[in-house]
């Protein structure tokens, strides 16, 4: 239907494949043409010693932070694997955002604080009113990821164990998105994480991205992802005010048709 906010438009999505199905039927029934060039691949850690070991002492740890859906799965499928079916009563769990929360409860676990902005900079505002000074917390999240977190937790006298969960690789593929970038009139590229952005940029190294991205928008799921798409010489034009797919969505959609929205929801 022409009267669809994103009717016509072409829109490339650079999510995980596996994670990419839910936010292209959003763009899909808005109108839109959806373009699939995953440049991230989501793999397990190189090693499992790290979340080994904090698995065999989970009772130490006071809280663990769980800062994306990706390493909730893949700490809770090394959890039965090593034949636990539970986390002990005492550890309080903490999940950045809605999606990650939603895969922790889908496992009847209750997440005890999940912060208003879903960045790593409010997860810290939050634990600097809990006193946590002298408890210990775990971070299970990707290998690549930045440390404000436990170095914000460090200084506010908590005892912390990162764990390498995942890892986010980059993909091959360059030649084809410079194809896509060519020949596909996208008319918006939306990056869902810094890692989609690093590896876009990586994968046309030595490219004119001036000219690829000619006339094509800039859409970033929140500040952090925006500050990498911008440090890496990219001009953004959409960001939600809430860090999630549905937002980020809904942001695309009033860029084309501002009014969009009154009987969808903010």
């Amino acid at each position: 239907m022409k009267d669809r906010p994103l009717f016509g438009k072409k829109i490339l999505i650079t999510r995980a494949r596996d994670q990419s199905s839910a936010f292209a039927k959003m763009l899909m029934n808005l109108g839109a043409k959806v373009i699939e060039f995953p440049t991230i691949e989501i793999s397990p850690p190189s090693s499992w010693k790290g979340v080994d070991n904090a698995i065999a002492n989970l009772e130490s740890f006071h809280w663990i932070i769980f800062t994306s859906a990706n390493g909730v799965n893949f700490f809770f499928q090394r959890l039965e694997e090593k034949g636990k079916d539970l986390l002990p009563p005492s550890i309080k769990i903490c999940a950045i955002g809605p999606a990650t929360a939603d895969q922790i409860v889908k496992r009847g676990i209750r997440v005890n604080y999940m912060p208003k902005e879903f960045i790593a900079e409010a997860i810290l505002k939050g634990f600097e009113k809990k006193g946590i000074s002298g408890r210990r917390i775990l971070i299970a999240r990707a290998k690549k990821a930045r440390d404000i977190l436990p170095v914000g937790l460090n200084k506010l006298g908590a005892e912390v164990k990162v764990v390498e969960t995942y890892r986010t690789i980059k993909p091959k593929g360059a030649g084809r998105l410079k194809r896509i970038l060519e020949d596909e009139e996208i008319d918006v590229i939306a990056f869902t994480s810094s890692s989609t952005v690093t590896h876009f940029v990586q994968l046309l190294k030595g490219e004119n991205l001036k000219r690829l991205l000619k006339n094509i928008l800039i859409a970033c799921i929140g500040p952090i992802t925006s500050k990498t798409a911008r440090d890496s010489g990219l001009t953004v034009q959409i960001q939600p005010s809430e860090y999630t797919i549905p937002a980020l969505t809904k942001a695309i959609a009033q860029y084309f048709k501002p009014s969009f929205n009154k009987r969808n929801g903010k």
